[in-house]
């Protein structure tokens, strides 16, 4: 585990940096649309180390996530007709695919918001919500609540627990790096039954 002993000390020396905001930023934005690691990788060592700036961080991480999420719904939006929908016509899926939409415009806002709150693959929900046209205010709604909440519960609790919170991960990070490891391959697991 020493790979994710460099990675951790790397994330909490650069969040000490200005590059730090700039590289969260990064991250926080291309995992809402098409990157595949999430930003808690970048937020919870920058907390740890700055937690003077938790808000400012976990606020950062949000506008940036929710503004990668617009640009997931672009790629769902304008590559669909592409891409996607010739697929699901030649394997005869298409009017599953219309059902599905259908029960996403029902509960898109829920399907929105429990994706940008776990570690389920928020990208995978973003460019979905353009592929069905969720309207862009119900989208923007959850999105708000979700990724704002996630980030601003942990800037929360980095905060309030910090000094011995940093001292479990740095005690534990083996096992919560594979416990992370597994959540991850969980989540693109999940998709495929969903």
């Amino acid at each position: 585990m020493t790979f994710v002993r460099k990675i951790y000390d790397k994330m909490l020396a650069l969040s000490e940096g200005n590059a730090a905001m700039w590289a969260l930023f990064a991250v926080a934005f291309a995992e809402s649309s098409f990157f595949p690691i999430p930003p808690d990788i970048m937020l919870i060592p920058m907390i740890l180390a700055a937690p003077s700036k938790a808000w400012h961080i976990a606020g950062l991480a949000t506008f940036a996530s929710i503004l990668g999420g617009y640009f997931g719904y672009a790629i769902g939006i304008f590559l669909f007709d592409l891409i996607a929908e010739p697929l699901l016509k030649f394997y005869g899926y298409l009017e599953k695919f219309k059902e599905f939409e259908n029960y996403y415009h029902e509960y898109g806002a829920w399907i929105v918001f429990g994706a940008g709150l776990t570690p389920f693959p928020y990208k995978i929900i973003t460019i979905a919500s353009g592929a069905v046209k969720l309207d862009l205010l119900v989208f923007t709604i959850a999105s708000v609540l979700a990724r704002g909440g996630r980030f601003f519960i942990v800037a929360w609790l980095l905060k309030r627990y910090g000094a011995p919170m940093k001292t479990f991960i740095e005690k534990n990070l083996g096992w919560l790096s594979i416990l992370f490891l597994i959540l991850l391959i969980g989540g693109f697991a999940l998709i495929k039954y969903i």
